[in-house]
């Protein structure tokens, strides 16, 4: 050990201090010398002088021991590295638009892929903080088939969390967890935030030792009802109680709940929703006692099937198999459906129902079925690593390019004496400095755009960032190196098919030009990989504009849901009912206003299913494929939404309480149950005993209400005062900018509410474009990158042409002293740019062609083949490619004949 620490210090010292050691060297060498000199003097007799060159010559060449010297203090190769990097700085700085042109270039491609990389990664791969096992833990994933439809969902009754917790074998621990948006706190700082309900089994997933207190425990969350304790987050208890130890004991109001608070999560946890996270944690079943009374609802609700509110999470015990865990759930699911089944005999049997459970991915994008976001965000990771590729192939070239001008430097260099390989050395420094610092930049770029991307993707209370994400920063610093290798590859290749003599020889006149098979490919590579990009930028645009052109029988723009939250304010029927009334009432005199409507559900949002309905004259309703959704709904329903009646009339004043009951149906459902006959005037059975007949009075056009497909689907409107007067909201249509109408509506209509209770109002716009969101976010990121993938391709071809013309000056001075016009140099430089970019082209239409079936799921009513589509996009490289080989061929046909073939 101590010899090992003495020749680490040696080590150090040569390192750190060279010249120290290098002075010392001399000095012994010296030294030496100047004692055989002396010897020779006083044996021999020798003059001073002649002493001194034989004592030289006899110590055999003081470069070759100082040479040694160095190669045994063991840091050579260190040594040698500063030197590369030292050249290679002075190179750079000599060439500062050289440098910039490639470390942007580089920033681009490396920053998109960062950014994407962020976002990709918590996603699809990245398990939740603090989870101590998450290759083990799954969530539970339900499905069964009802009217012909593989019904899929994670959603679970407490009832059903305990026959699987109790009839599996395979885990070790499970629990329920849901995420709900509730009132926190009272009066003025009542705000609403995300809270985690959850069963006291939960924390078991993670290693999260509470920074204060506890968390709860089996018996406070012991159904039906356990003790209203909460567990605050980390951010909140450092916003809202300053951080103070004294928050324990304290109560706060979650909902409608006085919460004690017995503990603080530990920072950074979030449980299972790290882009959202929790304000708090509380006993499931606290809230769930809370919402079933909430309902009206009697009994207790963790014995029944009926309540779907809370996802399953499982962990497997070790040794268990993803497959053996899913089929010990299912044998567990299907018991405890025939138990569901004995309640509620009403549901199809278990052979037609065929109960089945899946142990899936503790991250929810992730499937079993990926989410359309998980599949747009994929290819777009994949568009960004295409980027990369084009950003490469460019810098590639302006090295190549490069490499290529310093041919006659690199020859005499090698004349001298340097090695291939100490030259390889300084070239490869060189492309990995200009990696470094466009990986640097990219970083930079990506925190800051890429703000944009997480947004879009992730929740907007997302707090990602690039920079302080060491996943994301490993990426970019892994893309930065595999860059700089790739990209000095090109120059490592042609130092290797240098030929000294004739380079020495031509490189002393500055414009001989010489051919580059390689820089020709790179550009090809280029153009091919934009047309791929262009093409899927054209095709989700497409795509998008269908899925904005689908009619979803209203017009959702200016309109306003309006919800109520009674926080616990107990009102009895009918004063839920003057309430609505009340806020109905108020609403039409909010200035801005036009129309307003009650309503019970809400499409792609909360919707109702009609079930046990049947038709006189009609057999085998319940084999119609697909759902009776329904809504109920005022008279001024049609003009708030923009629905329109196609035959009929819509519901009415006259239709209230007690009057006959009637409905008014989809297009799609008229046409279904009525072939051959009017909708107008038919009987529609349900409920009641005897069954109450509701008679059609209108048809409406169709409803999009779970899917934006091609199936409309079923929908039935009724009147709210015949259908739960008590429950329900209010659509408001405004003039002008809805955001600007949220205040003045949530305002005028919280002044009716009573006590804690409030009021919620979202553009349904928003709610709306959660459907369109993956073709919104495909369309402008395609566009975003390919658009830059052009930009790239286009500056490459301007780099290399513009090189090319320089090197060429002495040809096309010859050309023009021989007679050519100025339009012949033109056509003559413009045509060979547009001979790489026609090359691209085609083998760019020929991969998208190859590619388009993975592409085609993501597309909405549209080709991957559209003919339209890789036209535009062709003749766009063409013109770009014929733009950007333009301005070089314009300055070489302005060259003087006589000044080119002087100064060659």
């Amino acid at each position: 050990m101590p010899n090992f620490r003495a020749r680490i210090a040696r080590r150090l010292r040569a390192l750190f201090r060279a010249e120290a050691v290098d002075h010392e060297l001399n000095d012994e060498i010296r030294l030496h010398v100047d004692l055989e000199a002396d010897e020779l003097v006083r044996t021999e007799g020798l003059p001073p002088d002649e002493a001194r060159r034989r004592a030289l010559a006899s110590f055999g060449g003081v470069e070759r021991y100082r040479e040694e010297h160095r190669d045994a203090r063991g840091v050579r190769w260190i040594e040698q590295r500063g030197q590369d990097i030292r050249y290679a700085v002075r190179g750079l700085r000599n060439r500062p638009g050289f440098a910039i042109g490639v470390i942007v270039t580089l920033a681009l491609g490396i920053g998109a892929n960062a950014a994407m990389f962020s976002i990709v990664d918590r996603l699809l791969f990245r398990a939740p903080p603090f989870m101590h096992d998450a290759s083990r833990s799954h969530r539970v994933v339900l499905t069964s088939t009802f009217r012909g439809r593989i019904n899929q969902g994670t959603s679970a009754p407490y009832a059903r969390f305990v026959d699987l917790t109790q009839n599996t074998h395979s885990f070790e621990r499970t629990a329920l967890f849901v995420e709900n948006s509730l009132a926190v706190g009272v009066g003025a700082d009542a705000r609403e935030m995300q809270v985690g309900v959850v069963t006291s089994g939960f924390f078991g997933f993670f290693d999260a030792t509470p920074v204060l207190g506890r968390y709860f425990t089996a018996a406070e969350d012991a159904p039906p009802r356990g003790s209203p304790v909460a567990v605050l987050s980390y951010g909140m208890w450092q916003t809202q109680y300053g951080g103070r130890r004294d928050v324990v004991g304290q109560q706060v109001q979650i909902g409608s709940t006085l919460y004690t608070i017995i503990g603080v999560a530990p920072k950074h946890f979030a449980g299972l929703w790290p882009e959202t996270p929790p304000a708090a944690f509380v006993p499931a079943s606290v809230f769930a006692a809370e919402q079933w009374a909430g309902l009206g609802q009697h009994g207790d609700w963790s014995k029944t099937y009926a309540l779907y509110w809370a996802d399953m999470i499982v962990e497997r015990k070790p040794g268990v198999t993803v497959a053996q865990a899913s089929a010990d759930l299912t044998q567990a699911f299907v018991q405890s459906y025939r138990i569901d089944l004995a309640a509620r005999p009403r549901q199809p049997p278990v052979d037609i129902a065929k109960p089945h459970a899946i142990a899936a991915s503790i991250l929810s994008e992730r499937g079993p079925t990926e989410s359309s976001l998980a599949k747009v965000a994929t290819w777009i990771g994949g568009v960004a690593l295409i980027v990369w590729l084009i950003a490469c192939a460019n810098v590639a070239n302006l090295l190549l390019a490069r490499a290529l001008q310093r041919r006659r430097e690199i020859a005499v260099r090698l004349a001298l004496g340097v090695t291939r390989g100490r030259l390889a050395g300084q070239l490869l420094t060189e492309s990995l400095i200009l990696a470094v610092l466009g990986g640097v930049s990219g970083v930079l770029l990506a925190q800051w755009g890429g703000a944009v991307l997480r947004t879009e993707f992730l929740s907007k209370t997302s707090t990602a960032s690039v920079v302080n994400d060491p996943r994301a920063l490993i990426f970019a610093g892994a893309a930065a190196l595999l860059a700089g290798l790739l990209t000095g590859l090109a120059p490592l290749a042609q130092t290797r098919r240098m030929n000294l003599n004739r380079d020495l020889k031509e490189g002393a006149r500055e414009g001989t030009y010489q051919r580059s098979g390689l820089r020709s490919a790179l550009l090809v590579v280029q153009g091919m990989l934009s047309v791929v990009l262009l093409v899927g930028a054209g095709l989700f645009v497409r795509s998008l504009r269908h899925v904005r052109a689908v009619p979803l029988g209203y017009q959702p723009e200016h309109v306003l849901l309006v919800e109520r939250n009674m926080r616990g304010v107990a009102l009895d029927s009918a004063s839920s009912v003057a309430l609505i009334r009340s806020l109905d009432a108020k609403a039409g005199t909010i200035p801005g206003v036009e129309h307003v409507s009650r309503q019970l559900t809400m499409p792609f949002w909360n919707t109702s299913t009609a079930t046990g309905i049947r038709v006189r004259g009609v057999d085998g309703i319940d084999s119609v494929p697909g759902s009776f959704d329904m809504n109920a709904v005022s008279p001024d329903y049609f003009a708030t939404m923009g629905t329109r009646i196609i035959a009929g009339r819509g519901i009415g004043i006259q239709d209230a309480a007690g009057a006959p009951p009637v409905m008014v149906v989809n297009e799609s459902m008229a046409k279904a149950l009525w072939p051959h006959a009017s909708a107008i005037g038919q009987c529609v059975l349900g409920g009641g005993n005897p069954p109450v007949c509701t008679t059609v009075v209108g048809v409406s056009e169709d409803i999009k209400d779970n899917s934006l497909s091609d199936h409309a689907g079923y929908y039935i409107l009724r009147p709210a005062e015949q259908v739960q007067p008590d429950h329900g909201g209010l659509f408001v249509r405004v003039q002008g900018d809805p955001d600007a109408m949220l205040e003045p509506v949530r305002k005028a209509l919280q002044a009716v509410m009573p006590g804690a209770s409030y009021v919620t109002v979202t553009p349904i716009r928003d709610i709306i474009g959660d459907q369109t969101q993956a073709w919104e976010l495909g369309a402008s990121m395609f566009v975003i990158f390919g658009a830059l993938a052009l930009l790239l391709a286009a500056i490459g071809l301007y780099s290399v042409i513009a090189f090319n013309v320089g090197q060429r000056m002495h040809e096309i001075g010859v050309r023009v002293a021989l007679g050519a016009g100025r339009r012949d140099i033109v056509g003559h430089v413009v045509t060979g740019g547009l001979k790489l970019a026609a090359a691209g082209v085609i083998l760019g239409v020929a991969v998208s062609l190859g590619g388009s079936h993975w592409i085609e799921p993501l597309l909405f009513q549209e080709s991957s083949h559209d003919p339209v589509i890789f036209g535009v996009v062709a003749a766009v490289l063409l013109v770009v490619a014929a733009l950007a080989s333009f301005i070089p061929a314009r300055r070489a046909a302005r060259v003087d004949p006589m000044r080119a073939l002087r100064a060659e």
